[in-house]
C-alpha cells in the first residue's frame, strides 16, 4: 500500500538523521545542532505514529466502528502537534540558558555538513510524502510531511548560524538560531494541531469542496424538486456527505433509487473518497394544479398537473 510504504520511508530517514545530528551536535558542543537532533527525534516519533495510524485507518468498517477508522489519522496528527510544541519549548529553554551561561561551538565544519545533508534528505522525503498524502488524502502523512518540511527550514537556519560563526567567530549566533528554530517549530505545531483537531469536531468540508458538491447537485436540477439539509464532514481520508432530496410523490421507487445512485456516483467522482447518504422525501402536492413550476414532475409520467397561469 502506497501510504504505508511512504510512512516506512519517513521512519527510516528520520532514524538515520537523529543519530547523525546527535553525534555531531555533542561532538562540536552546538546547542542548535542538538536542538535539531531533538527536532528530528520528535519527527521520528511522529513518523512512527503516522505509520501506525495509516495502517489502522486503512482497515475497513466493522461492527464496533461502522463509519470506519479514518479519525485515527486526525488523532495522530493532534498528538504529533503536541509533541512538537513540547520540543519547541525545550529548545528555547536550552538556547536561553546558553545565552546566559555561555558556551562555545568547537567546530563548525562537521555541523555544516550534517545540516546540509539533513536539509537535502528531508526536502526529498517531505516532497514524496506530500505527493502521496494528496493522492491518498491522508491526514497523517500530510502531518508527517509538514514536520519534515519544517525540518528543512530549521536545518537551513542552523546551517546559516554555523556559517556565521565560522565567518565572524561570534558564538552568539548558535543560541540565537536555536531560538529561531524553536519559534518556527512552535508555529508549525499550532498549524498542525488546528488542521488535525478540527475534523474531530465534525467541521464541514472546505469551501471549495462544498462548492463542488453544490455544482454536482445542480447538474441534476431537472430531475428533482429540491435539495436541502446538505451536511459534510471529514474522517481521515473519507468525506461524508448527507442530504435530503425532494422528489415527485408519484415517482416510482425504482426510478428514485436510480437517480440517487447516479447522484452518489457523480459526487464520488468529484470528491475523492466520498461516502454519500441521500434521504428521499416526497413532495407535499395533494392534487390539483401545482402552485409552482416543477422541473422534475413530468405530467405524463406522474399524473401531475402543470402550474396555474395567473
Amino acid at each position: 500500500m502506497e501510504k504505508i510504504a511512504a510512512a516506512r520511508l519517513s521512519v527510516a530517514s528520520n532514524t538515520l538523521l537523529v543519530f547523525l545530528k546527535l553525534a555531531i551536535g555533542i561532538a562540536i558542543n552546538s546547542v542548535s545542532v542538538i536542538a535539531e537532533a531533538i527536532h528530528s527525534g520528535l519527527d521520528l516519533l511522529a513518523a512512527l505514529i503516522a505509520y501506525l495510524s495509516v495502517r489502522e485507518s486503512g482497515k475497513p468498517a466493522d461492527e464496533r466502528h461502522p463509519f470506519g477508522h479514518g479519525k485515527i489519522e486526525n488523532l495522530s496528527g493532534t498528538l504529533e502537534g503536541l509533541l512538537i510544541f513540547a520540543a519547541a519549548l525545550w529548545i528555547v529553554y536550552e538556547a536561553v540558558s546558553r545565552l546566559t551561561e555561555g558556551g562555545r561551538v568547537e567546530s563548525t565544519g562537521a555541523g555544516l555538513v550534517v545540516m546540509g545533508i539533513s536539509a537535502a534528505v528531508n526536502l526529498l522525503i517531505s516532497t514524496h510524502l506530500f505527493k502521496v498524502a494528496r493522492a491518498t488524502h491522508s491526514v497523517a502523512l500530510e502531518a508527517d510531511a509538514l514536520h519534515l518540511r519544517t525540518d528543512v527550514y530549521t536545518s537551513l537556519s542552523v546551517f546559516a548560524g554555523l556559517l556565521l560563526i565560522a565567518l565572524t567567530g561570534r558564538q552568539v549566533f548558535d543560541p540565537l538560531l536555536a531560538i529561531a528554530v524553536g519559534l518556527l517549530i512552535t508555529k508549525a505545531s499550532f498549524d498542525l494541531m488546528k488542521a488535525s483537531f478540527l475534523p474531530l469536531l465534525d467541521t464541514s468540508l472546505p469551501a471549495d469542496e462544498r462548492e463542488e458538491i453544490m455544482q454536482v447537485l445542480e447538474s441534476f436540477r431537472g430531475r428533482y424538486l429540491n435539495v436541502h439539509s446538505v451536511r459534510t464532514r471529514r474522517s481521515g481520508a473519507e468525506r461524508h456527505i448527507d442530504l435530503h432530496m425532494v422528489l415527485p410523490k408519484a415517482m416510482p421507487i425504482a426510478e428514485a433509487h436510480r437517480l440517487c445512485d447516479e447522484v452518489e456516483a457523480a459526487l464520488a467522482r468529484a470528491i475523492p473518497h466520498a461516502q454519500v447518504l441521500i434521504h428521499v422525501e416526497p413532495c407535499d402536492h395533494e392534487g390539483g394544479p401545482c402552485q409552482t413550476e416543477c422541473h422534475a414532475c413530468r405530467s405524463a409520467a406522474y399524473g401531475c398537473q402543470p402550474a396555474r397561469e395567473d
